[in-house]
């Protein structure tokens, strides 16, 4: 339950920030930002936090801007 609230407002940032940028590359930076952010939450741990930010990066990455 704990891991639920904290999950929250990180879910609502990920969301605001998420692929914000005009490149492929600032798009991918924001995503590991946000990425990085949500797994430090969710694992508490370093390793967390590298997979959290490599699966950011790679997300944002993909997506193309309107």
């Amino acid at each position: 339950m704990k891991t639920l609230i904290k999950m929250v407002p990180v879910v609502g940032l990920v969301a605001l920030l998420g692929a914000c940028g005009y490149t492929m590359e600032q798009r991918a930076a924001t995503g590991a930002v946000g990425g990085a952010v949500a797994g430090q939450v969710i694992g508490g741990n370093t390793e967390s936090t590298v997979g959290g930010a490599a699966a950011g990066a790679i997300a944002g990455a993909v997506t193309t801007p309107r």
